[in-house]
């Protein structure tokens, strides 16, 4: 009897481990613009914000607990209108690891201007699919699921669309109960949550969506070992990127794309054949003319 007890707690704990939650996430609060004197409330909202991003269980996947996806929160509070209404602007980024090596790809980097909010000491975070209960907890969720769903677009071709339905549900939930809160609509901005979410399920971004997956699992997770493969597999999948820009310019999902990889794609073609070099930077540039002046490097010698 004792054997049989101790080889079900066995598989209790596996099972437990095998089912650990997706992310793994570090959130930073700044709130030197904010004037009060309760500076021990904005530990006790850092706190909580990370508790429920790394407790809630997002999906019914499985994850080891060395799989969680690593992402940060840097949450720059900028006003306090009244006693518990905040406006921040907040950058969202996640990372992916490169197969075989230590490097850590940005994935997902996303600065949204729209935050608003209700805190208090007393609020409890808590998050149901289907359920409003605050605006802060809607945009926790969307971004969970934003992240989740990039991760698994970066592993498995259009492996996010699952989870991209929950944060489509997150956005018509909260555009419908949230009081006004603004970045839940289309009219809001040209580039806010709406526009995210509504970039990823059209069908015009689907070969955007494959070109994550083929960016990641036949470019960077090779480059350790063809570098010279890998580059010619991201020189395609930045082709379709600029079509993709061509046809809709300045749409929210390419322009979070470049703030997450423009440092990584300029590091990767650095060292390639100049012709390589030469392709990358007219790419890179017409698709990113942003950063310009960063990709201007590609052409030293």
């Amino acid at each position: 009897m004792a054997k049989k007890f101790l080889l079900l707690v066995l598989l209790s704990i596996t099972a437990l481990s095998t089912k650990a939650q997706e992310l793994l996430c570090d959130v930073v609060i700044n709130s030197d613009q904010v004037q009060s004197t309760d500076r021990q409330l904005f530990t006790e909202m850092q706190t909580r914000i990370e508790e429920l991003m790394n407790t809630q269980r997002w999906t019914n996947q499985n994850y080891g607990p060395e799989e969680r996806i690593k992402c940060r929160l840097l949450i720059n509070l900028t006003e306090m209108p009244q006693i518990g209404l905040f406006k921040a602007n907040v950058q969202v980024v996640s990372v992916r690891p490169a197969y075989g090596t230590g490097y850590e790809s940005s994935l997902f980097s996303f600065i949204d201007k729209d935050w608003t909010f209700e805190y208090d000491n007393a609020q409890i975070l808590q998050y149901a699919d289907n359920n409003y209960s605050s605006n802060l907890t809607s945009m926790l969720a969307f971004y969970a699921y934003m992240i989740i769903g990039m991760d698994n677009d970066s592993f498995g071709k259009m492996g996010g669309g699952p989870v991209f339905d929950k944060a489509r549900s997150v956005v018509n939930l909260a555009s419908s109960q949230g009081a006004n809160y603004p970045g839940w609509k289309a009219f809001d901005s040209n580039r806010n949550r709406y526009w995210l979410i509504d970039n990823l399920q059209d069908p015009l971004f689907a070969q955007f969506r494959e070109g994550i997956y083929k960016m990641h699992r036949q470019g960077l997770d090779i480059m350790a070992t063809n570098p010279d493969k890998a580059r010619k597999t991201v020189l395609e999948v930045l082709q379709e990127v600029q079509k993709i820009n061509k046809q809709k310019p300045g749409s929210a999902i390419v322009r979070s794309f470049f703030e997450a990889k423009s440092d990584e794609l300029l590091n990767m073609f650095k060292t390639a054949a100049p012709a390589d070099k030469q392709t990358a930077y007219t790419l890179l540039t017409e698709a990113d003319p942003t950063n310009r002046t960063k990709y201007d490097q590609l052409l030293q010698r």
